[in-house]
């Protein structure tokens, strides 16, 4: 059996287990290929559960594990080297874990599909933790200038506060790289100026469940286009399978 998972505090709100299912199905590996959703209350449970489950070749790694994960590792690919976090570890025969990041290039590659702006646009990252650096590194690949957004008024990039504007009128993209919206806790977002919000401006949410986010409905309301981040969720798990793969 070759057992693959994914962990988190809290994953009720999580695809990746129907997502990996009907993919083992549909490629007749259903048989000798399982998907388990693990549960970890706190990052250090992790060496027990690869003693627990010996047949654990691939793991994925969400909130908010994906930068804590770094020091149970072995090796970084350069991959998540350069992110500074992991949402990918793949487990070598020898039992060796190296960590990898496909967020990158999954959300890199669902922008192109939807963000018309490319090298020289300016962005607005909402968020700080690992999807949010995985956000910035596929924006700079880009050429997508942008400013980290936190509740932080000593953070090194912008606070809510400070969104004017002013600033609103030259970032035309805005990506929610937090948890906020994320089911069940449905009736939270993050605290814009939703009213200064246009049709010059996109909204990528990369919580993808519910599919329509307060995030998103609040950016439609006022004519904005809005994503969800179920994409860059289907992108970056087939670059986890080509990691686990071998290909």
């Amino acid at each position: 059996m070759r057992q693959f998972g994914l962990i988190g505090r809290t994953l009720q709100h999580s695809f990746s287990q129907t997502y990996f299912t009907q993919k083992f199905y549909s490629q007749g590996l259903a048989d000798d290929h399982r998907y388990d959703l693990f549960e970890l209350a706190d990052i250090h449970e992790l060496p027990a559960l690869l003693r627990a489950n010996p047949d654990l070749v691939g793991l994925n790694v969400t909130v908010p594990y994906k930068e804590t994960v770094v020091p149970y590792l072995d090796e970084l690919a350069t991959s998540a080297a350069r992110v500074g976090a992991v949402n990918v570890i793949e487990r070598r025969p020898d039992g060796s874990l190296c960590g990898h990041n496909t967020d990158v290039v999954g959300f890199r590659d669902s922008l192109r599909q939807f963000f018309p702006g490319g090298a020289g646009s300016r962005a607005l990252v909402l968020g700080a933790g690992g999807a949010a650096k995985a956000v910035v590194v596929a924006l700079n690949d880009l050429g997508i200038a942008h400013w980290s957004v936190t509740r932080n008024p000593l953070g090194a990039g912008l606070n809510y506060n400070e969104l004017t504007p002013a600033v609103l009128a030259v970032h035309s993209l805005i990506i929610n790289a937090t948890p906020l919206g994320t089911y069940p806790q449905v009736d939270a977002c993050p605290p814009l100026p939703y009213e200064l919000l246009g049709p010059q401006h996109y909204l990528y949410d990369l919580v993808y469940n519910p599919s329509e986010t307060l995030f998103m409905a609040k950016g439609q309301a006022a004519g904005a286009h809005t994503k969800n981040g179920f994409e860059m969720l289907e992108r970056q798990a087939e670059a986890a399978w080509d990691i686990w793969s071998g290909r």
